[in-house]
C-alpha cells in the first residue's frame, strides 16, 4: 500500500495530482499547511491529534515526518512505499534540508521503506497545470518506481514549469546542487525580511538547480 502525504496540506491540488500518477493508497497528510517545516516532529509531551475523513483519507494535525510516523505506526501499518508531494515550489539543492515534504520521504527511509518526494518547480507564482504534472510524474514513477532502492536512501524528484501542453521532459538523474540560496534581506527597524530570488540561485555544473532550471526533470538519490 502507498501512503501519500505532503506539506502543502491535505486539501492541496498537488496531492491529489500525485494520486492520480500512481495507485490507490491512503492520503495520511497534514491538515493545514507545513511548508517549510523540514523534519520537525511533534513528542516530548505533545500530542497529534488525527481526524479521519474516511477509510483512506486522514487529515493529520501536525507535520509530514508526523504523518509517516503515525501512518506507518497506527493507521496504516500494512504501508509499503510513501510518495509525497507533488510540492507546490521546488525542493533542490539544500532545499531538502528545509522542505516538509522531502522530510516526509527521509522519514521513510530511515524506517526502511521506499520513497519519493516530487516536487514542481515555479518559474513565476503563475498557476500551475497539475493534469500536466500528474502526467509527467505518472512517467517518472513508473521508472522509480521499478528500480531496486538502496537500503535507507530516496529520490528527489523536480519537475520544470513548463507550458500547458509541452511534451514529457527529459529525465535526468543527478546529484543534488550544494550552492546556498542568495541571501538577500531588506532590513527596516531592525526586521529582516528575506528578499532573496530563487531563480537567480547558482548551481554546481550538472547538478539538479541546472538540470531543473534547464526544463529537464531532475532525479537525485539521497542516502540517509
Amino acid at each position: 500500500m502507498i501512503l501519500y502525504t505532503n506539506d502543502d496540506g491535505i486539501d492541496a491540488p498537488g496531492i491529489a495530482a500525485l494520486q492520480k500518477a500512481a495507485d490507490d493508497g491512503v492520503v495520511i497528510a497534514p491538515a493545514t499547511q507545513q511548508s517549510g517545516v523540514s523534519h520537525q516532529i511533534t513528542m516530548w509531551g505533545d500530542s497529534v491529534k488525527v481526524t479521519e475523513r474516511d477509510a483512506n483519507n486522514f487529515a493529520v494535525h501536525g507535520t509530514p515526518a508526523d504523518c509517516v510516523r503515525v501512518g506507518i505506526t497506527h493507521l496504516k501499518p500494512e504501508v509499503s512505499f510513501v510518495l509525497s508531494g507533488i510540492n507546490q515550489g521546488g525542493n533542490l539543492g539544500m532545499d531538502v534540508y528545509l522542505s516538509g515534504t522531502v522530510a516526509a520521504a527521509r522519514e521513510a527511509a530511515f524506517h526502511g521503506l521506499p520513497a519519493i518526494a516530487v516536487s514542481q518547480y515555479l518559474k513565476s507564482w503563475d498557476a500551475v497545470d497539475w493534469d500536466q504534472a500528474a502526467r509527467y510524474t505518472k512517467v517518472v514513477l513508473e521508472e522509480l518506481m521499478g528500480r531496486p532502492q538502496k537500503p535507507r536512501s530516496f529520490w528527489n524528484v523536480n519537475l520544470p514549469h513548463l507550458e500547458s501542453g509541452a511534451d514529457m521532459p527529459e529525465m535526468v538523474f543527478c546529484k543534488p546542487c550544494c550552492e546556498p540560496i542568495p541571501l538577500n534581506y531588506v532590513v527596516k527597524d531592525n526586521q529582516y525580511e528575506y528578499r532573496g530570488k530563487y531563480q537567480n540561485r547558482k548551481s554546481d555544473s550538472g547538478a539538479d538547480v541546472e538540470v531543473c532550471f534547464g526544463d529537464r526533470i531532475s532525479i537525485s538519490e539521497i542516502s540517509l
